[in-house]
């Protein structure tokens, strides 16, 4: 009976673990449109898109309007992960904008990557329930490309940058609603132009065990 209490725990303590290394099944092709523009593409595992003019992601506060009409593609997920991308885009005018989104709803979601605001390339986050906030950290110089990773856990989204995919920053803890599903995938826009070229690229979400689950069944062991 011990011996076989002991093989049942390390059956799922390796399930757990292999739970942590896995990956959604997720492609490009099986993803969904919200907003979807006149012209993209996806080849070799990019995701390239003319973004639509005059679009953009924003609720009320500071400038008194809300919309809610830029390219979106995404998938929808439940629980915790961690989701990763690689964003590059030909900024031409303020305001020209490319990364990721965890939406739950239009009045409660974060979008996150790039922003080109008076001449400089800026890590932006908006983070938005009911109303919309802005943060933002300016870059000395422009950038080719950026890695973003959002971490899903409990109550929080914790967001990180990247210029090489090995060594990340972290940038923005939100708020969201726990035990909901969201919306995670990339996003672009361009409130101030005429649209821009956006490239997705290394588009992954890493399921995590719940955290509060994982430490009740350590507490719970048998």
């Amino acid at each position: 009976m011990v011996i076989q209490k002991m093989k049942t725990k390390k059956f799922f303590v390796g399930m757990f673990a292999l739970m942590a290394l896995s990956s959604y099944g997720q492609t490009l092709e099986k993803m969904n449109w919200f907003n979807e523009p006149e012209k993209w593409n996806i080849n070799g595992g990019k995701l390239t898109m003319a973004v639509t003019p005059n679009s953009d992601y924003w609720r009320i506060s500071h400038y008194g309007f809300t919309v809610d009409d830029a390219p979106f593609y995404y998938a929808e997920y439940g629980g915790e992960f961690e989701a990763k991308v690689k964003i590059s885009g030909e900024y031409k005018v303020r305001f020209d904008q490319a990364g990721m989104m965890i939406r739950l709803d239009h009045e409660n979601y974060i979008k996150t990557g790039i922003e080109y605001v008076d001449g400089k390339y800026n890590l932006s986050t908006v983070v938005t329930h009911k109303t919309s906030d802005w943060s933002v950290i300016a870059l000395d110089r422009p950038v080719e490309y950026i890695w973003i990773k959002a971490v899903r856990r409990k109550d929080a989204v914790e967001i990180f940058y990247s210029f090489d995919d090995k060594e990340y920053h972290m940038m923005r803890n939100a708020w969201v609603e726990a035990n909901h599903p969201v919306k995670v995938g990339m996003f672009a826009a361009c409130p101030d132009g005429n649209g821009f070229n956006a490239t997705f690229s290394d588009f992954k979400v890493t399921h995590l065990p719940d955290a509060v689950r994982t430490e009740w069944l350590k507490i719970n062991a048998e």
